[in-house]
This record gives C-alpha cells, sequence and structure tokens, in this order.
C-alpha cells in the first residue's frame, strides 16, 4: 500500500508542480510581460522535488541502483528552498519587492536556513552519511516553525496576508512532516508515508487555488474528481461483497471471486465516461458556476437568426458573451491586416484575455477580443471551446448575410438592368413603327393632293398634329384616352382618303380611358383593319374598337380591347403568312411580351368574306366599378 500510495503521490506532485509552471510561463499578459520570479521559483522548486524524490525512493525498491543520493540531496535542498520562496511571497505583498529592513531580514534569514540545510544534506552525501540530513531536517523544521511568529507580526496589515501566512504554514508543514517521517524504525505505516513523504502537494494546491483557481479546477479537479470516484467504487464494491485473497496465500476464494474482480474492472471502464462528466458537471456548475454554454450558443444562434447586418449581429453576440464569461468587456475588431505574432499592434491598444477569430470565407475579417475577467478569473479550455465554437456560428451566419446581400444587390442590378433594356427594346420597337406609319400617312397626303388640293391642307395639319402626339409617346406607358385620340386623328386622315367608303365606330367607356396602356398600341391594328380589311372592298366597311374591364378575381382585373373590321377576312395560311412578314402586329405582341410577360395575350380570328377581329388582354392597373356609355364616330 505504501509504495502505492508513493507512486501517486509523487506522480501527482510532478504533474500539479508541473501545472504551477506552465500557468506561471502563459500567465504573462502584454502590460506584464516579465515572469514572476517567485512563483517560477516555487514551481521549479517543488517539480524539482517531486523527479528526483520519484526515482530515489521507488526505484531501489525495485532493485535498481543509481546515484541515488545524488538525487536525495538536490531534491531535499530544492524542499528546503520551497518555504524560503513562499515567505519572501507573503513577506513582498503585492509587486514591488518586499519593503522595510524588518520584512527583509526575514527573508534574509528564511534564505540562510534553507541555504546551510541543503549544504548539510550535500556534505551527508559526501561523508557517505544518511541522505537527508538529520540536522539540517531539524534545522528547516524548528527554525521555520519559529519564524511564523515574526512573519504574522510584518504582514499584519498586509491585505491578503492570511491567505499568504497559510501557504507559507503548508510550505513549514512539508517539511516538518518529512522530518518526523525519518524518525520511525523499520517500515512506516501508510498514513505516515502518505503525510511524510507527500505533505509538498498541499503546498501546490493552495498556490494553485490561491493564484490559478479556475485553472485547478478546470485542468486538474475534474480528472481529480474521476480519479477518485473511480478508484473509489471498485474498493467499495469488493468491500461489500468481501471478495478478498485467503489468508496467507494470496490466492482468491473460487472462481466466483475472479468474476466478480473481473467484472468490477469491466464495470469501472465503463463508468468513466459516466463519472467525467458529472465530475465536469460539478466543477462546471458549483465550483466555477460557469454558464451553460451549450445553452448560450442556442440563444446566440437563434438571435442571430433576427440580424440582417454584422455589426449589430456581432454587437449581439458580444452583449450575451460579456455576462456569461464574467468579463469586463467583451466587444468585436475588423481584422484590415493579418493577425499573428508578426502582426503589428498599436502601442494604445488595450491588452485582452483572449482572441478568437471569426472564421469567414472572404474578408473582411473579424475577431471577438475578450477583456480582463472579473474575480481573477482565466479563460480555461472550455471557454476557449465554447468561444471557438460560437465564433464559428457568427462566422456561417456572416457568410449567410453577405451571401443574401449580394443576391439582393445582384437582383436589384439585374433588375436595373433589365428595365433599361425593356426601355431600349421599347424606343427601338417605337422607332420601328413611326417610319412605317408615317410612309402610309405621306401616302394617304399625296394622293389627296393629286385627288383633292383643297382637302390636303386640312389633312396635312392633322398629319401634324398626329406626329406630335406620337413624338410625344416616349413614355413607357400613356393612357387609353391618349392612344384613342391618336385613332382618330389617323382614322380622321383615313376618312379623307376613303370618304364614305371608312365608317369608324369606338365604344370605349369613360372610365376606362385613364387606364394605362402601351403607347402606339393600337395604331398598328387600326392600320392593318384599314389596309387589309377595308382598303380591298370595293363598298369598303366598318372598323369597330371596343374596351372593357374583366373582373378575374377579387385582385386581378383585365383589360381588354378589341379591333374588328368588317372586310374580307383571310385563312389561317394567309395570317400565318402576314404575321411573319409584318411589322405592326409583330411589334406590339413583342411591346406587350417586354411590359407584361404571359399576362398579356394578342388573339387574331379571321375568316375569308367574314372580316378579322383582334383583341388584346393586359392586366389592368386600376379597378374601376363605373363605366360610362359607348360612343360613335363615324
Amino acid at each position: 500500500m505504501g509504495e502505492l500510495l508513493n507512486l501517486i503521490g509523487l506522480s501527482t506532485g510532478i504533474a500539479l508542480y508541473a501545472m504551477l509552471l506552465a500557468m506561471v510561463v502563459r500567465g504573462r499578459s502584454p502590460t506584464t510581460p516579465r515572469l514572476d520570479p517567485l512563483l517560477l521559483a516555487t514551481a521549479v522548486l517543488g517539480l524539482v522535488w517531486n523527479l528526483c524524490a520519484l526515482p530515489a525512493y521507488e526505484l531501489p525498491k525495485l532493485g535498481i541502483s543509481g546515484p541515488f543520493p545524488l538525487l536525495t540531496v538536490a531534491g531535499f535542498s530544492a524542499l528546503g528552498f520551497l518555504p524560503a520562496v513562499v515567505v519572501q511571497s507573503v513577506l513582498r505583498g503585492e509587486p514591488g519587492g518586499a519593503a522595510g529592513w524588518s520584512k527583509r531580514s526575514v527573508a534574509v534569514v528564511a534564505y540562510a536556513l534553507s541555504t546551510v540545510a541543503a549544504v548539510l544534506h550535500a556534505s551527508a552525501a559526501l561523508t557517505d552519511a544518511p541522505v537527508p540530513s538529520p540536522l539540517g531536517m531539524q534545522l528547516l523544521t524548528y527554525t521555520f516553525i519559529g519564524l511564523v511568529i515574526p512573519l504574522a507580526l510584518v504582514t499584519r496589515g498586509q491585505p491578503g496576508a492570511r491567505r499568504a501566512l497559510w501557504a507559507a504554514a503548508l510550505s513549514i508543514f512539508a517539511v516538518s512532516a518529512l522530518h518526523l517521517s525519518q524518525f520511525n524504525e523499520g517500515e512506516p505505516s501508510w498514513p505516515v508515508e502518505l503525510v511524510g513523504h507527500h505533505a509538498s502537494v498541499p503546498l501546490a494546491f493552495a498556490i494553485l487555488y490561491q493564484d490559478f483557481p479556475f485553472a485547478l479546477a478546470d485542468l486538474f479537479l475534474k480528472r481529480a474528481i474521476t480519479l477518485v470516484a473511480l478508484v473509489a467504487a471498485p474498493f467499495v464494491a469488493i468491500a461489500t461483497l468481501h471478495v478478498g485473497p485467503v489468508a496467507g496465500t494470496g490466492a482468491l476464494h473460487d472462481v466466483r471471486d475472479v468474476a466478480i474482480l473481473v467484472t468490477l474492472w469491466v464495470a469501472t471502464a465503463l463508468l468513466y465516461p459516466t463519472l467525467r462528466a458529472l465530475a465536469g458537471w460539478f466543477v462546471d456548475s458549483i465550483v466555477l458556476d460557469r454558464p451553460d454554454y451549450d445553452a448560450l450558443r442556442a440563444t446566440i444562434a437563434s438571435h442571430a437568426q433576427f440580424h440582417e447586418d454584422i455589426p449589430s449581429l456581432l454587437d449581439a453576440a458580444c452583449a450575451h458573451l460579456t455576462p456569461a464569461l464574467s468579463a469586463r468587456v467583451v466587444r468585436w475588431q475588423k481584422r484590415h491586416q493579418p493577425s499573428g505574432p508578426g502582426a503589428p499592434r498599436p502601442a494604445d491598444r488595450p491588452s485582452f484575455t483572449a482572441t478568437v477569430e471569426i472564421p469567414v470565407a472572404e474578408p473582411p475579417r473579424y475577431a471577438l477580443e475578450v477583456g480582463e475577467l472579473t474575480g481573477g478569473r482565466r479563460l480555461l479550455s472550455d471557454d476557449r471551446a465554447a468561444l471557438d465554437a460560437i465564433a464559428s456560428l457568427l462566422g456561417r451566419r456572416i457568410d449567410a448575410i453577405r451571401l443574401a446581400r449580394e443576391r439582393y444587390e445582384r437582383q436589384l442590378r439585374e433588375q436595373e438592368i433589365g428595365q433599361l433594356a425593356t426601355e431600349a427594346e421599347l424606343r427601338a420597337l417605337r422607332s420601328q413603327i413611326n417610319p412605317h406609319f408615317l410612309f402610309n400617312a405621306l401616302t394617304t397626303i399625296g394622293y389627296l393632293i393629286q385627288t383633292a388640293p383643297d382637302r390636303a391642307l386640312d389633312t396635312l395639319m392633322r398629319l401634324t398634329a398626329l406626329l406630335r402626339g406620337v413624338l410625344r409617346s416616349e413614355g413607357a406607358l400613356t393612357t387609353l384616352g391618349r392612344e384613342l385620340d391618336l385613332i382618330e386623328s389617323y382614322l380622321d386622315i383615313e376618312r379623307a382618303r376613303f370618304e364614305e367608303r371608312l365608317r369608324v365606330r369606338i365604344d370605349v367607356p369613360r372610365a376606362l380611358k385613364r387606364l394605362r396602356v402601351p403607347p402606339l398600341l393600337l395604331q398598328p391594328i387600326v392600320e392593318n383593319a384599314v389596309k387589309h380589311g377595308i382598303a380591298p372592298q370595293r363598298l369598303g366597311g366598318e372598323v369597330t374598337v371596343m374596351a372593357r374591364l374583366e373582373v378575374v378575381d377579387p385582385a386581378v382585373a383585365m383589360l381588354s380591347i378589341v379591333v374588328r373590321d368588317s372586310g374580307s377576312g383571310a385563312s389561317d395560311e394567309e395570317l400565318r403568312v402576314g404575321r411573319d412578314a409584318g411589322v405592326g402586329l409583330k411589334n406590339v405582341e413583342r411591346r406587350l411580351a417586354c411590359q407584361y410577360g404571359a399576362s398579356a395575350t394578342v388573339t387574331i380570328q379571321s375568316s375569308p368574306g367574314m372580316g378579322t377581329t383582334v383583341e388584346i388582354r393586359m392586366p389592368a392597373e386600376d379597378r374601376l366599378a363605373e363605366h360610362t356609355p359607348s360612343r360613335s364616330a363615324s
């Protein structure tokens, strides 16, 4: 039992003092880049003691010989300097050195005693005397006990003096208990072995708890509690089931005992994940009072979905992280240049406990900066893991925001480009109409000049008014009333040519004239009705223009415009050839498609000798309930 306790105790001491050394080295901040020499000396001395004691005490029991007296001298000398270093830490109080002759005197005496004890140990090793030197151990024990009183007096008004004095008393107890253990005759009992050889372990616990409490709990306490629970469970089970070897033989009672031990062995292995989780929960929730990081991540993720811009997203995340980490401030920073050891650091930038990069797909990049933690806390491994997970969450949300913004901006650009293209195409299509119509109108005027010179001037003035209206229709839309005015001007010119052979009827309710339609929508259709329907007929015919509003459902209304002629009509083949070769009707269809897409349609019905009907259907912008009676013109 004693050998096992020594092995466990010395291994624990090595782990604790190595942890203390790592905490001292890693605990430097940008504002205090120098190492604390006293904490560094404490960690090194404690580590040397345990590293030397482990082989010096355990290897000879295994029959291995070596220069163990030298290791014993080094180990006990390091152990002897431990109380002196801790005494100076008590006297120093706040950083800046021990002030006053009384404090300096106590520190000098402590180091002198440790030096004398180290010399005595070395002298004993050189003269083949017992190591450690009994005189050196007595000197350390009684003189450091005597130093407790002046130490208490000179640090009476110092903040935290009680805690520091307790740490010094523990170091003295380490030397005293070890000295007492040397005077036991024969093989010491395991309680004496435990207290004697491993009394330096409480000193490491005390220093870690005083200066690095959260690191102690995070890195050691979780595993220690798990190990204790794991070892205690089978021992309790064995004691309860009375499983053990037969006295004097070392053999188990029967096969049942072997089966029970194997079962307990497997059970403890299976229980380890559960015990570790329970120990972690106890340390995090009870000892450290940590927040529930899973709930914190879920809260930040839930709130992140409601933010559509990056600054507000990061501000909200920092607002959640500040109280959760017990930090004085948590802020975000835009990274304009690469970070790392070689990156320039502004002189006026405050120090931060940690900086966590937010992983994003594209620059600019961001980082979370955690300021000083309250209560002397330090960021532990679970804290960093939670920060990394939250940073990844924020990075994904930032990428999503950027992607959504890029899509929105791209859609806006596409809409603008599409609108410009549509306007350009509409202008081009109107430019196709204008020369075509002008050519036909001038032909009519030329005919009137030859046949009716007295009417030529009147017709020319009508053409001037018509062209003025056509040239004004440069917008994307016009009103149905203006379009009808242009049609009437055009038909007046055509009536001057055809005289009584052309009859016109316009049946459009007054209320519908406010509706907006593409400009020059009806003129090509009316022109085709006159040119292909009325002109070939010797007796002429009638052109009818009608408009109606049809309510498809409460949210949609369609405007129907019908142009009908009583002319000669056409077969399906003639209609197909005419639509392929013609300019006007194709132009109308294309413009409607540009303006309304599939919502607008143009249908043609014609039969030889029955005339032609063209119907245009398009969405109406306004819902009109009241119609006026139709009017006719002839």
